[in-house]
């Protein structure tokens, strides 16, 4: 829903502003939500006692 609502704006600021404000915009907001909620699943790891990995060990360890 929140990136629905990201793209809806971004529509708006796209005729207003242009298609490179729209997707730097758009992007930003992303970011923002996913950071948000990568921080919110290591606080709660954090919280159950487990252990937090970095991004290489992520890697290494967990194949997606």
């Amino acid at each position: 829903m929140v990136i629905f609502a990201a793209v809806t704006v971004g529509g708006v600021i796209g005729l207003l502003k242009g298609e490179e404000a729209k997707q730097k915009w758009v992007f930003r907001m992303r970011s923002k939500y996913d950071n948000r909620r990568l921080m919110a699943e290591r606080k709660s790891i954090a919280r159950k006692g487990g252990v937090l990995l970095d991004d290489i060990e992520l890697a290494a360890y967990h194949n997606n």
